[in-house]
């Protein structure tokens, strides 16, 4: 498929596909037309990339840790080093953290829907009536 499709069907933009690309994070072949050809993996790979940037992954780590996502999940890390374990350690515990204020978040807006929902629907408001009488 050609660029545009992928940046369709990912919702990424061509700028941010020719950058991923220029990271090493995805890979083109070319046409003959020297036109870009992602294979239809590329779409899962996309989609993937983006979670990984979503949870504050910086591209250098993403890179790093793409070949351990693939499927079959056989993760084979020969050449990890301490350093590279303790980063993948310290963005594991950024996500655990950021995973805890959306709960959070998510949490305080439900209970400020159900507060403004509770008051103001009628059939709650007769449930509250009927249980004063």
């Amino acid at each position: 498929m050609r660029i545009g499709e992928l940046s369709e069907r990912t919702g990424t933009s061509r700028r941010l596909l020719r950058y991923y690309e220029e990271q090493g994070l995805i890979v083109a072949g070319r046409c003959a037309n020297g036109y870009r050809a992602y294979d239809e993996y590329n779409v899962d790979r996309v989609v993937q990339i983006r979670g990984l940037l979503d949870a504050g992954l910086p591209t250098r780590i993403i890179k790093q840790i793409l070949p351990c996502l693939d499927k079959p999940r056989v993760i084979y890390f020969s050449d990890a080093t301490p350093e590279m374990i303790n980063t993948l350690e310290h963005e594991r515990d950024r996500m655990t953290e950021r995973i805890a204020c959306l709960i959070r978040n998510r949490d305080a807006i439900a209970g400020y829907l159900d507060a403004v929902r509770g008051d103001n629907r009628p059939e709650v408001a007769a449930r509250e009536t009927s249980l004063t009488s």
